[in-house]
């Protein structure tokens, strides 16, 4: 195992989860990868990516869209988004982020995008939803809140690349009739 390996991963493991002794960064016996290995008990700990989960609220021709009051990307609009908590299915953790940041109840139908984030280590899987009740308001994470048609989404003011390509996606499969799952890779714009 050769300890001068490059750590991969956006912030190094330091202390073991288990026993909280330091950790070294190397290849396992078995692995392809550096791994952040207790130096007292020998536990592996991985960082994986992490998981994004929302959704598309949809109340008859409109979508819901909520404007960001929180970094990254403060003051952009967005669907109703953010990161899966432990013990939760992917569609309840899009229901609660419609919930916290929208005061949205849903109802999650279909899972619609899943897209891969790999430069900043996220996955974002999307869901159709429909919207129950015109009851919403901004949560603590958002400034404000609106049902929009397709010719009202703010294009040039969404905060993230998966986002404009789930709407883009979503508009052009009602206007066919058929919506139909996507996935495809986000990647940094070239320099």
């Amino acid at each position: 195992m050769n300890p001068n390996v490059p750590i991969r991963g956006p912030i190094p493991i330091r202390h073991c989860n288990i026993c909280g002794s330091p950790v070294v960064h190397r290849v396992p016996d078995g692995d392809n990868a550096p791994r952040a290995v207790c130096s007292a008990c020998d536990h592996i700990q991985y960082q994986n990516p992490k998981l994004i989960v929302g959704s598309v609220p949809v109340w008859e021709d409109r979508v819901l869209l909520c404007r960001r009051a929180i970094e990254p990307r403060h003051g952009k609009w967005t669907l109703p988004a953010g990161f899966m908590e432990n013990e939760e299915t992917a569609a309840e953790g899009a229901a609660r982020e419609a919930m916290e940041e929208a005061n949205a109840r849903i109802e999650v139908e279909q899972l619609y995008t899943f897209f891969s984030v790999p430069h900043i280590s996220q996955v974002y899987v999307m869901f159709r939803a429909r919207l129950l009740d015109l009851d919403f308001s901004p949560g603590p994470e958002s400034l404000e809140v609106k049902l929009v048609r397709e010719d009202e989404v703010p294009w040039d003011e969404l905060a993230f690349t998966s986002v404009r390509r789930t709407l883009q996606h979503f508009f052009a499969d009602r206007r066919a009739g058929a919506f139909l799952p996507r996935f495809d890779d986000v990647r940094p714009p070239e320099r």
